[in-house]
């Protein structure tokens, strides 16, 4: 299992969140999710062998959402 932080450009509501954690959800080999809306921030563990972070960064940016780093 591996955890990845992502800072975003900007999440504004709790639209933004809802979208985002469930867009998460539905992606094969995620095991948890949390959007900080005050941090910009989202933190995904998740099964490498079944998704990489350039699959999530991917889907992220997808939703309009600038993933601008990664920890």
């Amino acid at each position: 299992m591996t955890t990845k932080t992502y800072q975003l450009e900007t999440v504004t509501c709790p639209s933004c969140i809802a979208k985002i954690e469930g867009m998460l959800k539905k992606l094969s080999g995620i095991h948890t999710s949390e959007v900080m809306f005050n941090s910009s921030k989202v933190k995904v563990s998740f099964n490498e062998s079944i998704t990489s972070s350039e699959v999530i960064k991917g889907s992220i940016e997808k939703l309009g959402y600038k993933v601008l780093a990664e920890k």
